[in-house]
């Protein structure tokens, strides 16, 4: 799996940290950065749907 390398804001970090470990909803930072992404491309997905700017490049359907 490839790494990437992000640098974000102390405060939005901790906000992060407050959902990661044994009593948060992701076992790491990684699980929550990746889960934040899956859910920002397919909110994108449904916005570009209902404009009807999808197209079959990339794997999207119409």
């Amino acid at each position: 799996m490839p790494k990437i390398s992000v640098e974000i804001p102390q405060e939005l970090l901790a906000d992060l940290d407050e959902h990661v470990g044994d009593d948060g909803k992701f076992v790491n930072r990684s699980d929550a950065v990746r889960a934040s992404i899956r859910k920002t491309l397919d909110t994108l997905d449904e916005i570009d749907a209902r404009h009807g700017r999808l197209t079959d490049e990339g794997g999207q359907d119409e």
